[in-house]
């Protein structure tokens, strides 16, 4: 099968040795796929938005459309199929087909399709506050042990925890030390990851990558959310990515309001909402470094 590859996806492959790997045998997979879930295929979205995975819309055999993703194996996004089974359709897309082997699955077409973002930044904060209010439950009372039907028939799947994800995070930026502009201050942020991530009885089942452009207008439900990468944890840190992703031009004007806005739409603690995005500014791996003004703005 001659599969196109979008430009963005190629690039991201190129950084890892797996990644390539992945990349050579995703023809074969996908049209493995397709002929298993009697798809017709269409040609990928090629966009700032898709750099992590093949995703294409596919008209099934009884003439309905849907959309096929299959993502890279990477570290953040191993359980997107498992967690859009877990919501089941409530608040987010719908499985339609699913392959554990592969994490490759087919899913509901949102129509007409608008991103959140282009919405107005106070009108996405209501739409975005509600939604994580719906995507938070805590699938078992044992947050080490979250586990929930979704791998195979009467198969299981262990939900990780958010801090598993920031220490795999954190061993990246260590390894850049060399590189930190303010040591003081990313080191006081990997002292927080590891405070504010510690396991508790109230943490639920997280998007972590939820913000404006992974939230769809749809028909069966005025907007459903796209593209989580679920771990287990406290639920103020997903409220960070909107205010990372969408909202740092509003963050750094006027923090304290900005913070207060969410965490009250959300029903979140404001403060411990300004230490999780004082953490991320500091410490979060990234390619650049130059830059750490925001953690400055932010710092406790």
């Amino acid at each position: 099968m001659r599969l196109t590859i979008p430009t963005r996806l190629r690039a991201t492959c190129a950084h890892k040795p797996e990644w390539g790997v992945w990349l050579e045998s995703l023809p074969g997979i996908v049209s493995s796929l397709a002929e298993r879930w009697e798809l017709t295929l269409h040609e990928p979205v090629d966009g700032a938005n898709v750099s992590c995975s093949w995703v294409a819309r596919a008209t099934r055999a009884d003439g309905s459309t849907a959309v096929f993703k299959i993502g890279l194996p990477a570290m953040e996004s191993r359980d997107e199929l498992a967690g859009l089974r877990f919501w089941a359709g409530d608040g987010a897309v719908r499985v339609l087909e699913g392959d554990d082997t592969t994490q490759a699955f087919l899913m509901e077409r949102c129509e007409p399709g608008t991103l959140l973002r282009a919405l107005n930044e106070p009108e996405q904060d209501v739409v975005l506050a509600a939604m994580l209010k719906r995507l938070w439950r805590r699938p078992l009372p044992f947050p080490s042990e979250v586990r929930t039907p979704g791998r195979g028939a009467g198969g299981e799947v262990t939900f990780r925890h958010l801090s598993e994800m920031l220490t795999f995070w954190s061993d990246e930026t260590r390894a850049d030390e060399a590189r930190w502009p303010d040591p003081g201050l990313v080191r006081e942020g990997l002292r927080l990851f590891d405070e504010l991530s510690q396991p508790s009885y109230e943490d639920v089942l997280l998007a972590t990558d939820l913000h404006a452009s992974n939230i769809l207008a749809a028909q069966r439900e005025p907007w459903l959310v796209i593209d989580p990468k679920p771990f287990v944890g406290d639920r103020t840190y997903d409220a960070t990515q909107h205010l990372l992703h969408n909202c740092t031009e509003r963050l750094r004007s006027n923090p304290d309001a900005t913070i207060h806005r969410i965490a009250d739409l959300a029903e979140l603690d404001p403060e411990r909402l300004r230490l999780w995005l004082f953490a991320r500014a500091a410490a979060e791996s990234r390619d650049d470094w130059e830059d750490i003004s925001l953690a400055r703005l932010l710092a406790p």
